[in-house]
């Protein structure tokens, strides 16, 4: 089977909108006969790189790839000319796509007959290039088995209600933009796209195009609620909000929650290997989570949720031994959607298990709680530190709107604690502060402030190059 099923059984729902970018619209239809004309020009290519900003012309090369029987390959349209030409070399013979050749498709004149697409589950359907925040990114192979477990485990077709609209401004080249697109085409929700994200413009959006389903990553989320001050979001028709993609800070979603007090949010885990979410923290849970007296339950606010249908989730110690709930270790997973798999080599173990690089645990329930890469974890005089632990606290403090915590290398302790800012505050106050929520081992060393944290385009923290900048100015 391949995903180009999706974008039929979606064309037999009825000929209403499906897409909507820019003030222009597609149904199912239409955007089944473009996809079958650029199919029959991505025919004897090797693959269908898309470079651009979400647009119509996405969907188009995705399905029209998938009916060529050729890999789609979302590139970041935000890397500099090297970069992406060093992307573009690593897929010769490939056709490139951009947004303007959308207008071309459009005027091609009848009905394109392609030979019915492969039915080979086991190609790859998508190849993502992971964010890189630690090294050079890598090609992630999504095979069509992967998109359309996920798809078909977490979706009912056709089950959208006639006026459910979902508003999209990830980027097309992160994994949520991909399955937002097949998920929400297959349940019959109609799709807008944002091609360029500012809160402003995304608010507007929402009450223009009466979006009922939305999801964002933290940074997005987080300017939303700045841009909002302490007014509510007056968005009626806004039913559900997920988030994810990065670790959300806990004092973001809580001022979220206050401001979109009719809202259901979603926290959604997942990875580009494992084809999107395989952990979701749900709108009760949130509910429970903000008026609990129960501090387990209040602190599930934290987490990132229980496994979906069709997936496990274990958390082992170095050596590979299953761990019991609370004691934090590696995460592992498994399931259907789960690729764990890149070019040139795989990644899940011969059982089916993928390890995430995470660090976390699980709790008596099966809530999942991220602490954060396993690269990250800071080791100072033999103990393992997280540092998510101490950015929740120092967010807490009055007038700091960001901070990362990271592990300097220190020839007595292994690693002195930095604490980075973006705000205003005393250090020596924000110092004992933390001290007095945590204890003398994780509190910072040093208290430095900056404009802004340097972030990937989804919101990831890039630690390494501020470690980097850090060494280089103790060095000068």
């Amino acid at each position: 089977m391949n995903i180009a099923v999706i974008l039929e059984m979606a064309a037999s729902m009825g000929d209403r909108p499906v897409l909507t970018e820019g003030g222009r619209s597609l149904t199912a239809a239409e955007l089944q006969r473009l996809a079958h004309h650029a199919a029959d020009r991505f025919r004897d290519r090797s693959a269908v790189l898309y470079l651009g900003a979400n647009h119509l012309a996405y969907p188009v090369a995705l399905f029209g790839a998938a009916i060529a029987g050729v890999p789609f390959v979302p590139l970041n349209y935000r890397l500099g000319d090297e970069q992406q030409i060093a992307l573009l070399q690593r897929h010769p013979g490939a056709d490139v796509l951009m947004p303007g050749d959308l207008d071309t498709l459009l005027a091609a004149e009848g009905e394109a007959e392609p030979p019915a697409h492969p039915d080979d589950r086991d190609a790859v359907a998508v190849t993502l290039y992971t964010s890189g925040t630690t090294s050079a990114p890598k090609a992630a192979l999504l095979r069509h088995r992967h998109l359309l477990a996920y798809v078909f485990n977490t979706q009912d077709f056709g089950s959208a209600a006639p006026d459910d609209a979902m508003l999209v401004a990830l980027p097309p080249y992160h994994v949520a933009g991909l399955m937002n697109l097949l998920t929400n085409l297959y349940a019959g929700r109609r799709i807008v796209y944002q091609s360029h994200f500012d809160p402003a413009g995304w608010l507007a959006t929402v009450r223009a195009e009466k979006v009922t389903h939305a999801m964002l990553v933290p940074t997005m989320l987080a300017r939303i609620t700045a841009q909002l001050g302490g007014a509510a979001g007056d968005v009626p028709t806004l039913r559900s909000l997920a988030y994810g993609g990065a670790r959300t800070p806990r004092p973001v979603i809580e001022q979220a929650l206050r401001q979109f007090p009719r809202t259901g949010f979603v926290n959604a885990y997942g990875l580009t290997e494992t084809a999107s979410s395989i952990c979701v923290l749900g709108p009760e849970d949130h509910r429970r989570a903000a008026t609990s007296e129960d501090p387990a339950i209040r602190g599930r606010l934290s987490s990132v949720g229980r496994p979906l249908p069709g997936i496990e989730v274990e958390v082992r110690d170095e050596d590979g031994r299953r761990l019991e709930a609370g004691v934090t270790g590696l995460v592992l997973v498994r399931g259907e959607q789960i690729s764990g798999e890149y070019a040139g080599q795989g990644g899940a173990d011969p059982d089916g298990w993928f390890a995430t690089r995470d660090r976390g645990w699980l709790d008596e329930e099966g809530y999942l709680f991220i602490e954060g890469r396993a690269d990250d974890t800071i080791i100072r005089a033999g103990e393992n530190i997280a540092p998510a632990e101490i950015e929740d606290v120092l967010l807490q403090y009055p007038g700091i709107q960001e901070a990362a915590v990271l592990g300097v290398p220190d020839p007595e302790w292994g690693h002195r604690l930095v604490a980075v800012l973006v705000g205003a505050g005393d250090p020596e106050d924000i110092r004992s502060f933390t001290r007095k929520r945590l204890r003398s081992s994780k509190t910072p060393d040093t208290v430095v402030f900056r404009p802004e944290l340097p972030r990937t385009p989804t919101g990831k923290l890039l630690r390494r190059t501020l470690v980097t900048e850090l060494e280089e100015a103790t060095d000068a």
